[in-house]
């Protein structure tokens, strides 16, 4: 190494600044370098793989040869600095900012409500930024194509969508199914008994600046005289561990891989980057030959394409669609087969990024491209010091056969693809877990050549992805195959020794083993009928032709682009224009969302000697500590120490939370120490060097299963009971029983959990910034582990980066071990957690093991239900206990079960604890409720819907724990959702869908929703606020909320502006804080704007009651002149206001209460198509109905019915957490675990907030924020129709569950068939499964 020279200047432009860096270090990538050392915060971490898009940033390069500028979207935290000379780095900084301009990009994001927690909109403003850039006036499927690799847990996407529409040629807005009438006009647009105006806007288009494409930024000449420079020279940046080496020539870049056989090159770091960030890869060298003319090129022979290997995919995607587009059909089906997988591989981001050349050497097993490539014969064109060869890209080469591959001083020239031939058909397919941006759990490419003018096979290749460690081929099946007829006999013997050829053993990685072999066969089985159809065309007259209800399936389910309308009640036309309540208002803080000026706890300035903090968790799951051993990570470089339990002054176990594992782990991922360093990257180094020694324990408890076998819970049962359930059950026609699985999930906030602890000189003063639902629990906790009084602790949240509930208790723990860490140190400490470990240590959502006995009569009406709900509660108390009482409590949903008794209990296992989650138990207990309701209704022949109406509650009622309400605003909803979707209609015209498709169906379910607001303890649904005015008029508003993204803040400035009668333009809203509201509760329950809301109209109509003398003597005055006036006699302008809260009870000892203040209602249909090979299924509609009260503010409260939504959609389909039998959670990051992207949403998505009166909450408003989650399991159930009518179809009548989720796997294995029956079955005590249900 010391032959090296030392560093180049790296030089490169950040916003049309000059950037020179004299020391760039090759392992920083571009995130951290713009975080830390650009200190340009608007690009967020999100999850540091590349697969979120939080930090997307434009990446500008001129090219010398074509003279053009080319910008494309990357992903900040793949991009390392060294790969960034001579480019030009855009970021959402750098398109606008409220300080001077902001951009009409940025201005459409917040105007449309496309923003809620916000820290994902600058991804998005960039994404589609970028998109602007290249296509000034782009299509709305280039829009839903730009942002296919951001991910939003908030929205729900169609704001973000319906944003990017703007600027598309064409109003895109409404669908007008071709008649010139919207398609959701009624009669007269007016519901029942109530002829009030329905609006159907929730913004103004005239408002938005018009997009002037010669306004953006030039692009630095100092780059494009750089880039045309003649006299290029090798670059060298030396890094502490690493060198990083720019060749300006292929035969330079030929002498470094001579010199450094073993160094990578790195082209768009999406292999290398994350191996080397989560897989701790080591290179002390890295050539990147990223600009080389010599590998940007295309080609184009009378054989086919010959395309450079340092394009990028997105490049290859544009060139493909040129060819295409200019030969005959026959040509290009290799290329046409490789552009279906180029729209869904990863995002837009990576597809710009990833190269052809590092796609085809790095040979990932899961490779979408590689098996189509080796399928259409390609070869890779190699080059050395030694010359020029070529190698083909086949089976021996992608399985990586010594002999086949290359030699270590090779590089990829050039892949070739050549031309189909008119006898010769290729196919590309695969399957994920979601329909872009995904991993194949199996993919395929294959190709048939026949003899002329016949359909006797000539050549057979069949490559399959996801399969093994490699991409695989069957060459076996297909050599036995050369020679036969294209036909079912064929088929049956290709599947069956495609199966013997390619085994997955029974506990192989990845798990999914049956599934994945079906799929194998289910592939093979639409490239079959793909080949039939082909034959058919090119001679009908010769070969006969597929069934026509096979048909549907040879198309994979389109990429629409999502459509919609909002509908809510107008505001009355007499109320005064000022007064903000019940209008639109755009989130307070949606312009500095959309132009990254919002800040987050990460985006604060460091403070002086402030250190980082990094965690070491648990590997066991129940094991005894024999021994820390910190001393090597003590000796690294810019460690300052090791913190354990024993460094805890106070507390180290606070209300059974163990902040610091001592003595023994209870779970993998807890934490048992943590390094406190002055870098992260030096505080992870040294985590990693910490040694634990362990002595496993039994029993180790994972599953409620074991749970229940080792009578391990976390507390008492609960039940409540009404009726005489045993008598009951003797006097039914029928009695069935069953049991329901409803897994986990995880919160995927955005923001990861934040603390920034900063220890004051004086008095043990501690100050806490972080992003939490409850301050005053954080406050308690870190006064606990300091043993000091809470009033030395104060505790600032300004805003979170969404929280979904994961942030109400976890953040204490989290906040207590970043004041020991302090407190130990004496310095500042940043305790970011990484998605990774966030994932791990907080866990999420209870799973849950709900069991029925359902008594019930031939015409549906049920008579009887005994229902026991289990849930896994993990390893300490956490939330464990409420959500069980919730789930009790609100298990009947909306059906009135005459004798109805429901029991409840939290299991104690080797889990990390779940927590809190939008909906608290309810989305869980309720698709058990739905689940034998449905059942009732096949075991009676009865549609589901009717047996819902027969027992749904009817009128003014008492639930099962005696409490009266109304249900009249839930009949209302039902009757809308039936009448407005078209229910009836559109469920024929699915059963004729059916008939007319084998392998393809449809399915409708609509579902009624009853949820409760509140808690049932009164005391924490108080609330307190403090409201000054100052000499100016200007009023300052602070309460004990937290704004999520839910838009608490801009709710609380409306309530303001109309009790105090001045505009929301004179009103701020800080921050929330422990030094100014103290003892506030959590912001959780859908109660944050219902009790604030009280107490800020308190503070103001307090205020008002001492301005009123004023005002009447001068009432023509100005609001500036009274409160000047005020102030001259004495009267004081500022006050706490109060609200006691609801006065809610449960006594759990009679089974009676009144638990909640009053329920939200609603309805959501939703329908599906299900591809029964593969088990993928299109959400093609959805229709929600609410009953919103009045709404204070119809954009926000929309918002979260669809943001809720569409996260109940992921809770019941995609999203699945997989954990081995020894309690190790594998899902840790976004290319595990899959929540929906905008491919996911509803094609047509239609919502409705109907009025109602709720005269205790204020201003007659509901809270809104977690029941749309429920509502997302209609598509759980019209799934569970399309998979019936398929069973039923294939004979199987029998009732069955669907368990949440309902993922590919599930449906596929469900539509039981003839291929299904083909999978061998192992013998369960023969090995062990890579993954269970803890369940």
């Amino acid at each position: 190494m010391s032959s090296l020279p030392k560093s180049d200047d790296l030089i490169f432009f950040v916003n049309g600044r000059k950037v020179i860096e004299k020391a760039a270090n090759p392992e920083v990538n571009l995130l951290f370098y713009l975080r830390k050392n650009l200190h340009l915060t608007g690009t967020k971490y999100g999850c540091g793989g590349g697969g979120c898009g939080a930090c997307t940033v434009m990446v500008s390069r001129f090219n010398p040869k074509t003279n053009k500028i080319r910008h494309y979207p990357a992903t900040a935290c793949l991009v390392p600095i060294c790969s960034l000379h001579g480019a030009a780095v855009t970021t959402v900084e750098g398109v606008g900012s409220i300080k001077t301009r902001i951009h009409p990009v940025q201005e459409r994001l917040a105007k449309c409500h496309g923003t809620q927690c916000g820290f994902c909109s600058p991804g998005m403003v960039m994404s589609i930024y970028t998109l602007l850039r290249n296509h000034p006036e782009p299509t709305p499927e280039q829009i839903t194509e730009a942002i296919g690799g951001n991910l939003c847990r908030c929205t729900g996407y169609r704001t973000i969508v319906e944003s990017g529409k703007t600027f598309c040629g064409a109003s895109t807005v409404c669908q007008m199914k071709g008649s010139g009438k919207c398609c959701m006009d009624q009669e007269e647009r007016s519901f029942e008994n109530n002829q009030e105006k329905i609006c159907t806007k929730l913004y103004n288009e005239d408002e938005f600046q018009p997009l002037d494409p010669t306004q953006e930024p030039i692009f630095p000449p100092e780059l494009i005289r750089m880039a045309e420079a003649p006299n290029k020279r090798r670059l060298t940046f030396q890094g502490e561990r690493t060198t990083w080496i720019t060749p300006v020539t292929l035969d330079d870049a030929l002498e470094l891989k001579a010199s450094f056989p073993e160094a990578p090159l790195i082209m768009g770091n999406t292999a290398e980057g994350p191996s080397m960030k989560f897989r701790d890869a080591f290179h002390p060298v890295l050539i990147s030959p990223l600009g080389l003319p010599e590998l940007h090129f295309v080609n184009t022979t009378d054989d086919g394409v010959t395309i450079g290997a340092g394009y990028s995919l997105a490049q290859l995607n544009d060139v493909l669609l040129s060819i295409v587009s200019d030969q005959p059909k026959e040509k290009t089906k290799t290329y046409r087969a490789l552009l279906k997988h180029l729209r869904t591989l990863a995002g837009a981001q990576i597809r710009n990024m990833a190269t052809l050349g590092g796609h085809v050497v790095s040979r990932p097993y899961f490779s979408d491209l590689n098996p189509i490539l080796a399928a259409g014969n390609a070869t890779i064109n190699l080059t050395s010091k030694e010359g020029e060869r070529q190698i083909p890209l086949n089976g021996p080469y992608l399985e990586r056969l010594p002999e086949a591959d290359l030699k270590s001083e090779e590089i990829v020239l050039s892949v070739s693809i050549p031309y189909s031939t008119q006898w010769h058909f290729v196919s590309g397919l695969r399957q994920a877990q979601r329909q872009e941006n995904a991993f194949a759990i199996v993919n395929a490419g294959m190709s048939v050549k026949f003899e002329d003018g016949t359909n006797i096979i000539k050549e057979l290749k069949m490559f399959y992805g996801s399969v093994g460690t490699t991409t695989v081929s069957a060459s076996q099946t297909c050599k036995q195959l050369i020679g036969r007829p294209w036909d079912d006999h064929m088929l049956s013997d290709a599947c069956r020794l495609v199966l013997d050829e390619i085994y997955i053993p029974p506990g192989a990685e990845g798990g999914m083993v049956a599934y994945r072999r079906a799929l194998i066969i289910s592939l093979l089985f639409k490239f079959y009928l793909k080949v039939r159809r082909g034959l058919k065309k090119m001679d009908p007259e010769k070969f006969p032709d597929i069934p026509e209800e096979f048909m549907s399936v040879l198309e994979d389910f389109p990429i629409e682009t999502p459509q919609g309308l909002e509908m809510f009640q107008c505001v009355d036309p007499n109320q005064s224009p000022q007064d903000p309540i019940g209008r639109p208002i755009m989130h307070q803080s949606a312009l500095k969302h959309a132009t990254g000026e919002a800040v987050y706890v990460d985006d604060m300035p460091p403070f002086s000697q402030e250190l980082f903090l990094a965690v070491v968790t648990s590997t066991r799951a129940h094991a005894k500590i024999i021994s820390i051993d910190s001393s090597e990570a003590l000796t690294l470089p810019g460690v300052v120490d090791v913190i354990t339990a024993e460094d805890v002054p106070g507390d180290n176990n606070h209300q059974g939370e163990i902040l610091y594992a001592q003595d023994e782990v209870i779970c993998v991922g807890q934490i048992v120490c943590t390094v406190a360093a002055d870098t992260y990257a030096h505080a992870r180094e040294a985590a990693k060097k910490v040694k634990i020694t362990y002595e496993d324990i039994e029993p180790r408890i994972i599953t409620i299963e074991q749970a229940l076998e080792h009578n391990s819970f976390l507390s008492a049962e609960k039940k409540i009971e009404k009726g005489d359930v045993d008598q009951a059950f003797k006097n039914v026609d029928q009695i069935i029983e069953g049991e329901v699985h409803v897994e986990g999930q995880e919160h995927f906030y955005m923001e990861t959990q934040t603390v920034l602890a900063v220890p004051k000189v004086e008095d043990k003063e501690m100050v806490l910034y972080l992003g939490t639902q409850f301050p005053t629990r954080v406050q308690e906790f870190v006064a606990a582990a300091l043993n000091i009084p809470r009033n030395r602790i104060a505790c600032h949240m300004r805003r979170a980066g969404g929280a979904f509930g994961g942030k109400v208790t976890k953040p204490s723990l989290l906040g207590a071990i970043s004041a020991v860490a302090a407190y130990k140190t004496g310095r500042p400490i940043r305790f970011i957690l990484e998605r990774r470990d966030d994932i791990l240590i907080t866990a999420g959502r209870h799973p849950l093991l709900g069991k029925y006995k359902v008594g019930f009569m031939n015409n549906g009406v049920i008579k009887a239900a005994d229902v026991e709900y289990y849930t896994n509660g993990g390893c300490t108390p956490d939330e464990s206990e409420l959500v069980v009482e919730f789930i009790v409590l609100k298990s009947e949903t909306a059906y009135n079960i005459p004798n109805f008794r429901c029991r409840g209990r939290p299991c104690k296992t080797n889990l990390p604890s779940n927590t809190a989650f939008r909906g608290f138990g309810f989305p869980q207990v309720s698709v058990v409720a739905e689940t034998y309701i449905t059942a009732v209704a096949s075991e009676c022949n009865l549609p589901p819907e009717e047996v819902k109406e027969i027992n749904m509650y009817k009128r003014i009622n008492k639930t099962a724990y005696k409490q009266t309400f109304n249900p009249e605003p839930l009949r209302r909803c039902w009757k809308e959702c039936l009448e407005k979707s078209s229910f009836h209609a559109r469920k024929l015209a699915a059963e004729e869908f059916n008939k007319r498709n084998y392998w393809k169906k449809r399915g409708l379910a609509v579902v009624p929703m009853k949820y409760s607001a509140g808690v049932p303890m009164a005391y924490y649904l108080q609330a307190a606020a403090l409201v000054h005015i100052y000499l100016d008029g200007t009023v300052l508003v602070t309460h004990g909320g937290c704004e999520l993204g839910q838009g608490l803040n801009t709710k609380m400035i409306q309530v303001a502006s109309r009790e105090l009668n001045i505009p929301e333009s004179y009103i701020h809203l800080s921050e929330t804080s422990t030094i100014v509201v103290p003892n506030a509760s959590f912001t959780a329950g859908s109660m944050g704007a219902d009790i604030n809301g009280k107490a800020v109209q308190n503070a103001c109509q307090i205020l008002m009651t001492r301005l009123r003398p004023i005002i009447k003597k001068n009432p023509n005055g100005k609001w500036e002149d009274w409160i000047t006036k005020a102030f001259q006699e004495s009267i004081s302008l500022s006050t706490t206001g109060y609200f006691k809260g609801y006065q809610t009870h449960m006594d759990w000892k009679k089974e009676e209460g009144e638990p909640f203040p009053y329920y939200i209602y609603g309805a959501s249909c939703s329908e599906v198509e299900v591809d029964c090979l593969t088990g993928a299924h299109k959400l093609l509609r959805t229709d929600i109905f609410v009953d919103a009260a009045f709404s204070i503010n119809p954009a926000l409260d929309i918002g979260q019915i669809e943001g809720a939504f569409i996260q109940g959609m992921g809770l019941y389909t995609i999203e699945e957490l997989k954990y081995s039998p020894e309690g190790v959670l594998y899902s840790r990051g976004p290319d595990e675990y899959k929540i929906p992207t905008v491919t996911e949403i509803p094609e047509e998505f239609y919502v409705t907030l109907l009025r109602s009166q709720n005269p205790i909450a204020i201003y007659s408003s509901k809270g809104l924020g977690e029941a749309g989650m429920f509502l997302g399991s209609s598509v759980l159930f019209a799934i569970k129709d399309a998979v019936t009518a398929a069973r039923r179809e294939r004979g199987l009548t029998k009732t069955f569950t669907l368990n949440s989720p309902a993922t590919p796997e599930l449906i596929r294995m469900t539509c039981v068939d003839q291929f299904t029956d083909m999978i061998p079955k192992d013998d369960p005590s023969t090995f062990t499964p890579w993954s269970i249900h803890v369940s």
